[in-house]
């Protein structure tokens, strides 16, 4: 009887956990380059009750009787499946269109991004919103005197100075994991290396699988809101589900107790 109750109690932690990870996911349906969370289950260790036998002369072989112990967390996975792009007219938003990340620097340190909308700071540098730096190739600057700038599908900047000319900026660059699934989220809509990430292989977009640059497009997270209900009802009724099979078990246990009486 207490298998059924501390079965229930790991029931009712898990739909909490999922419940967790569906709620995040609703609260960034609008965050730019966002890859929603899904959280999966597996069984904990079962108890033993007979073994299993083979078949003999005389009787056929019999199965294993077990009673399972409850369930756990499995993982919690990071769905990296493409978001629409939406338009924005904006020269310094651009959106990846495939696989690939932007990168942007923090002193030494590199982080990785979806989020592609971009700024230029008081130097002309182009940033993120909290003032990292774009890296790529070249420059990757765009001085105050120039009269207009564009940024191409493969990641190059050019721009047209003062004197009508047209000048080179550098070059956006991407990077690309093996197992993108194993980054880590920092906040701010970053994500860092890991050691079952892979290194980053660094290619310009277009190029060795990477995926090509829209310019004026932002990409939208990729949470479907009719899939996260769905999902919040069945932690919901899941959670519902195991708090009564511990009140089924409380109920046998006190009818137990009244045996004495």
């Amino acid at each position: 009887m207490l298998r059924s109750m501390y079965s229930g109690i790991s029931g009712m932690k898990n739909f909490q956990q999922k419940l967790d990870v569906t709620g995040n996911n609703i609260s960034n349906v609008n965050t730019f380059g966002f890859k929603k969370g899904r959280a999966t289950f597996k069984d904990m260790v079962s108890q033993q009750i007979a073994g299993a036998t083979g078949p003999g002369e005389n009787r056929g072989g019999v199965n294993p009787r077990q009673v399972g112990l409850g369930t756990q967390l499995g993982t919690i996975d990071t769905v990296h499946t493409q978001g629409s792009l939406q338009n924005t007219n904006r020269e310094l938003d651009l959106g990846i269109s495939g696989d690939g990340f932007f990168q942007v620097v923090d002193g030494d340190q590199t982080f990785y991004t979806r989020a592609g909308n971009f700024y230029l700071d008081e130097e002309g540098d182009i940033v993120n919103g909290d003032g990292l730096y774009l890296d790529g190739a070249g420059d990757m600057n765009i001085p105050a005197t120039a009269e207009s700038f564009s940024i191409g599908e493969e990641g190059t900047i050019t721009y047209v100075d003062e004197n009508g000319d047209l000048q080179d900026a550098g070059e956006i660059e991407v990077a690309q994991f093996a197992n993108p699934e194993g980054l880590q989220k920092s906040g701010d809509n970053l994500y860092q290396e890991t050691e079952n990430s892979g290194e980053p292989e660094i290619s310009n977009p277009g190029e060795d699988g990477a995926g090509t640059l829209v310019a004026g497009t932002l990409e939208m997270s990729n949470v479907d809101l009719s899939e996260e209900f769905t999902e919040m009802i069945t932690a919901q009724r899941g959670f519902q589900a195991n708090t009564r099979g511990i009140t089924t078990a409380d109920e046998v246990l006190q009818e137990l107790m009244n045996l004495k009486r």
